[in-house]
């Protein structure tokens, strides 16, 4: 049975896009996580030294998400690479981001790229 840790909807404004406008004016994201791990320890001793700590993981997404890109699917790469490396004991991660209005021709709630990875 896999376990898995969830955090939802975390909204960063940031400067990522290919447009001028967008690395100039900015936009909202939505980033949701999901991980695996070892954590039939942390299950039974309810101890967080037996766990990933959520502030942890959330810090890791949030500098990354500070740092500019052009495209999406590079940041959601980049942020998957530093979770690795911070929590080397990750055996799944799935990162979604959603650019909130992308500026397209026509109403477009937002525009997201899915990365998932098993190790």
């Amino acid at each position: 049975m896999r376990k898995i840790i969830e955090l939802n909807a975390m909204k960063f404004y940031a400067y990522h896009g290919v447009l001028q406008q967008e690395t100039h004016v900015g936009n909202y994201f939505i980033v949701d996580m999901a991980c695996s791990f070892p954590m039939d320890k942390a299950c039974i001793s309810d101890d967080i030294k037996d766990t990933i700590s959520y502030t942890d993981v959330y810090n890791v997404i949030k500098t990354e998400m500070q740092r500019p890109s052009k495209l999406i699917e590079h940041l959601a790469e980049r942020i998957s690479g530093e979770l690795k490396a911070n929590f080397p004991h990750l055996s799944y991660l799935k990162i979604k981001i959603a650019k909130l209005n992308p500026p397209l021709e026509g109403e477009v709630y937002s525009a997201s790229i899915v990365i998932e990875k098993t190790w």
